[in-house]
């Protein structure tokens, strides 16, 4: 009881470097002195020879750091708080939404935003729809030469899928330069479904669950530099229709 109530006893005391080396003297833990400092009025010698003096006496940085910044008239310094490794919800802190992200140079999950991807195939327009799949070849294009978020490896992807899809249902994919655009050869009802030259510009990847229905995908140095796609699961009408779906891109440099 005399321990946890030694900061109320002294509170209305002022403290000097005299009183403080007296409590380091009775075997007052390092925590409780630096509290009374805090807790109590003080006029400390805070002179390179004070601080000596009290280094000499026994007290440790942490007690000599409060007096300095008692004397200083600075806050004392709160505690560090843990940092969150999840949002509130369960979700990896930065992802909040169904979608695609990517972890930046500081290591936080930002989100990536999609860019608009046309696609032919059988020589005519189709229109992208969300059921009714169509397997075949299909050929995509996006505008540009390269992607706006440019990266170097290793770079990681996470992906936030809608509820009753699996991450297998989208499609890793290598864009080609053509012009002003990039282009790539995929095809309908998932990478699963593929056979043939459908399969020129897919490439497989391991999927690392975060949490439910969170996925890490890790591009690393092994695929070489250049452009790449992550293309959400679609399906493909036969309706002679433009059609115009999304694509998620990274320039990787080196």
């Amino acid at each position: 009881m005399f321990l946890l109530l030694c900061p109320l006893v002294l509170a209305q005391q002022t403290l000097n470097n005299d009183a403080v080396v007296k409590l380091i003297k009775a075997g007052l833990s390092e925590d409780l002195v630096v509290s009374t400092i805090n807790a109590s009025p003080g006029k400390y010698d805070t002179s390179a020879d004070g601080l000596i003096a009290l280094k000499t006496a026994g007290a440790s940085d942490k007690v000599i750091s409060a007096i300095v910044m008692k004397s200083s008239g600075a806050a004392p310094a709160a505690a560090a708080a843990p940092a969150a490794s999840a949002a509130g919800n369960g979700l990896p802190a930065g992802i909040d939404e169904v979608g695609v992200y990517y972890k930046d140079k500081s290591g936080n999950w930002t989100k990536l935003m999609p860019e608009i991807v046309n696609f032919k195939t059988g020589g005519v327009m189709k229109s992208i729809l969300s059921q009714g799949i169509v397997k075949g070849d299909i050929n995509g294009h996006v505008d540009g030469q390269h992607a706006k978020l440019t990266a170097t490896f290793p770079v990681s992807i996470a992906v936030y899928v809608p509820e009753g899809t699996e991450i297998t249902e989208y499609q890793l994919l290598r864009l080609r330069a053509n012009g002003d655009n990039r282009e790539f050869r995929s095809m309908t009802g998932g990478v699963f479904h593929a056979s043939g030259g459908a399969k020129r510009d897919t490439l497989d990847f391991q999927p690392q669950r975060l949490t439910t229905r969170v996925y890490q995908i890790t591009l690393d140095s092994s695929l070489g530099k250049g452009e790449y796609g992550l293309l959400p699961p679609g399906s493909y009408s036969s309706s002679n229709m433009a059609s115009g779906g999304k694509l998620y891109s990274v320039s990787i440099i080196e």
